[in-house]
């Protein structure tokens, strides 16, 4: 076998049981053992087939409830298929849930060892690239620490840390790189290429269809646990994107332009798409407009709902005039989950540090169906953020950096 994963027809099937099922066998007893079988089944997974060769790169993309975590976990060993089969050649690092796999009664120290044995290295192993995790993650401060007492960045930069380190041929990451500062998502990308480069076949899930078809050699396309398409990445994204916009786009009503509360017009089909069942009626960003490079960066967002929505997703990217996006980010990424929402209601989204360069910004806000079937309202390019920075450079980035030249190279120059 050539190839580093082959996923051969895969499928998983799920029961659902009543919702009045009983949670205790007294329960059960008292009811005559009815409703604890299920009530029916539906597969998660079905008929899914594909191969990853070393040194490639596949990206799976597809709306909420796709299949796409199930697909992940299954190729992981968390779970066993229902249909087909999962072969894997070589070491796998797998980073299938934030914190999964670490203990946090234990020290960010006693995690590196747990988890890197877990992983398949020797203890001597890990205490040879040891330091290096704990560099790369940037926690040498907290590394004796209880991970209890971490955040959720810190632990998501201790287990890439960790499974980057372990050498792995495979490389399974689910939607790791939407938590955490931009800098510490731009290494976590270099090292993915790095491991690409020495070999390493790699699987990353992402909602972010603009990232993944940067990275990415081929994608995968589901729909409902099913492929829709694979292929090049530019073609099966542009099929995905336009499906969405299409449906966004017939259910948009026609309205004329409308202004915020900030003066900012929106024009229906121009900067503005979605159905309007709950509109975005203020976007501010604090403190404001303009920042230096590495400030905080607060968007608010108001919203009125004049009727009950359930569990609406929302989302931000911030993207520079030539339609790059340096960031992207929703609340269904970071695992969290919105009740039903009706009438007037703000949400914020805080960013500790923009590290961006120099530059004029459009910051994108949207409010979207659960499934991500549609948008409810999106605003596009109508919110400007201008970065200034003292280092001009290139690229996107600007992170906290300095040089360092040591001594004896100081004294030769002084001598010249």
């Amino acid at each position: 076998m050539t190839e580093s994963i082959v996923v051969q027809r895969l499928g998983k099937r799920f029961s659902q049981y009543h919702c009045d099922r009983p949670n205790t066998i007294m329960e059960a007893a008292l009811s005559g053992w009815r409703r604890l079988k299920p009530v029916e089944h539906f597969w998660a997974l079905r008929d899914v087939s594909f191969m990853v060769a070393p040194g490639k790169m596949l990206g799976i993309i597809g709306r909420n409830g796709a299949g796409k975590s199930t697909l992940l976990r299954l190729i992981g060993g968390v779970g066993r298929p229902d249909e087909g089969k999962v072969r894997l050649k070589g070491r796998v690092g797998a980073l299938l849930d934030l914190g999964a796999g670490l203990h946090y009664d234990l020290t960010g120290r006693e995690n590196v060892f747990v988890c890197g044995v877990v992983a398949g290295l020797t203890r001597r192993e890990v205490a040879q690239c040891f330091g290096s995790i704990v560099e790369f993650a940037e926690l040498a401060e907290f590394i004796d620490n209880p991970v209890r007492t971490y955040s959720t960045g810190m632990q998501m930069r201790l287990a890439f840390a960790v499974a980057v380190h372990t050498q792995p041929q495979v490389l399974l990451v689910d939607e790791f790189l939407s938590v955490g500062d931009l800098s510490f998502q731009s290494k976590c990308l270099e090292r993915i290429a790095q491991l690409k480069e020495q070999g390493c076949a790699i699987i990353y899930i992402s909602h972010s269809v603009e990232q993944v078809q940067e990275l990415c050699d081929q994608v995968l396309w589901l729909r409902k646990g099913q492929v829709v398409a694979q292929g090049e990445p530019e073609v099966v994204v542009g099929q995905y994107l336009a499906e969405m916009r299409s449906e966004t786009q017939e259910r948009t009503p026609l309205r004329p332009p409308q202004l915020t509360k900030a003066g900012i017009e929106l024009r229906v089909n121009e900067n503005r798409f979605g159905s309007l069942e709950v509109e975005i009626t203020n976007v501010r960003l604090l403190p404001a407009s303009k920042l230096h490079s590495g400030d905080a960066l607060s968007i608010e967002i108001e919203y009125l709902s004049p009727q009950l929505i359930h569990a609406p997703n929302f989302g931000v990217s911030i993207s520079n005039e030539d339609g790059e996006v340096c960031f992207d980010t929703n609340i269904s990424a970071r695992e969290l989950a919105l009740p039903s929402i009706q009438g007037q209601g703000k949400i914020t989204l805080r960013l500790d540090r923009l590290d961006l360069s120099g530059g004029q910004y459009f910051v994108d806000v949207g409010i979207y169906e659960t499934q991500w079937d549609y948008a409810y309202d999106y605003h596009w390019h109508a919110y400007s953020l201008v970065i200034d920075s003292m280092i001009q450079k290139r690229g996107l980035l600007c992170p906290p950096h300095r040089w360092e030249i040591s001594k004896a190279q100081m004294t030769m120059l002084k001598r010249l």
